[in-house]
């Protein structure tokens, strides 16, 4: 693969790291139709999701198209080359890129900070079309990366590159509810499910004070948990604990990727309480009476800002936050999308594109 020349506003990124999302999963399989782990792994990744161990679902897959499709939106890596305008970057500043790559700035979603949300819709890192030459964009699972200089992120000093790659993804997909409901101290928080995006989740509730509970089907969940700072754990199939959790908490993160039951979340919420939902983006069902008794609301979100993402960066720098992940090198990743599709991951992978490298010789 060839990425283009460096426009004046561009950087190129040597990539070293970049996580293994459940999206390009989705996309591989229906862009090659089975191919990402053949048909009995994209069959179990439904499995893994109801297992709580599947994240968000796929941004963007194209049916099968002859279209070349390079997964990876969430990666770090040094900068290597910069083009004439480029003012935010020097060569050998470490950055890190998300999964959107450009946007029109100018409409009112880009002018509020909102990039994500785009009314002409951002560029994705991969499976999307570049805005200026109409290419199709490729994705880091790749040695270098040629992106505008305004979607590209600075690393703070004191994050492992390797173990921050998710939060450009899973991390700013639960930032983003998070700051918005104003989690804080004094405010009780439940995140649903503990994959990769669950356990942002409870790391960065935590982290921003608040009391954090996890909801699990599994009562075994419950050392994972305390270990990411969560203070109890709820069965979801424990029917008296969860009628004694009534009015429990005032916001709930739902980070299970399959279509499921919202009722019972609702009815956990306190008086003027919010169930974030962003892990299914399908068609959901909700009796107006769930959300009328209380005053309850229901949201989503999903990706994030340039603003909120670097807001992400530096609480994690500050406060210790990464992900928890198992590096893999990038000649595994059929390995890593297997058992991504089993579940069998704790929480996210992540591969090291150094074994890209040619040698000299």
């Amino acid at each position: 693969m060839e990425r283009r020349d460096l426009r004046a506003d561009d950087v190129a990124v040597r990539v070293d790291y970049c996580g293994v999302c459940h999206s390009d999963l989705h996309a591989l399989h229906d862009h090659g139709g089975g191919s990402a782990g053949g048909d009995e792994a994209a069959g179990a990744s439904a499995a893994a999701a109801a297992d709580e161990t599947a994240d968000e679902t796929a941004d963007v897959t194209d049916g099968g198209s002859s279209v070349p499709l390079v997964p990876g939106h969430e990666f770090t890596g040094v900068v290597t080359e910069i083009g004439p305008e480029v003012q935010r970057f020097a060569i050998g500043d470490v950055v890190a890129v998300g999964n959107i790559v450009d946007a029109c700035l100018v409409c009112d979603m880009c002018t509020a900070g909102q990039e994500n949300f785009c009314r002409e819709f951002p560029t994705l890192t991969y499976g999307g079309v570049d805005r200026r030459d109409g290419r199709p964009t490729l994705g880091a699972y790749a040695r270098e990366y040629v992106v505008r200089e305004e979607f590209a992120h600075r690393v703070p000093e004191g994050l492992d590159p390797s173990a921050a790659a998710p939060l450009l993804c899973a991390g700013i997909t639960v930032w983003e509810p998070l700051t918005a409901l104003e989690v804080g101290p004094g405010v009780r928080v439940a995140v649903v499910g503990l994959g990769g995006l669950g356990h942002l989740a409870v790391k960065l509730a935590t982290a921003l004070g608040a009391e954090t509970t996890v909801i699990s089907r599994s009562a075994g969940k419950l050392e994972d948990a305390r270990q990411l700072g969560a203070a109890d754990l709820l069965v979801s199939g424990d029917g008296p604990a969860m009628a004694a959790a009534r009015g429990r908490f005032d916001v709930i993160v739902d980070t299970v990727a399959v279509s499921h039951e919202l009722a019972p979340y609702l009815e956990l919420l306190a008086l003027d309480g919010t169930l974030a939902q962003v892990g299914y983006l399908g068609p959901v069902t909700v009796e107006t009476t769930d959300l009328l008794l209380g005053r309850k609301k229901l949201t989503s979100a999903g990706s994030g800002g340039m603003a909120k993402t670097a807001q992400l960066l530096e609480f994690c720098a500050e406060h210790g936050v990464v992900a928890d992940v198992e590096v893999l090198p990038s000649s595994r990743v059929g390995e890593a999308l297997d058992r991504l599709a089993r579940g069998d991951v704790r929480f996210r992978f992540v591969l090291d594109m150094s074994d890209l490298d040619v040698d000299p010789s």
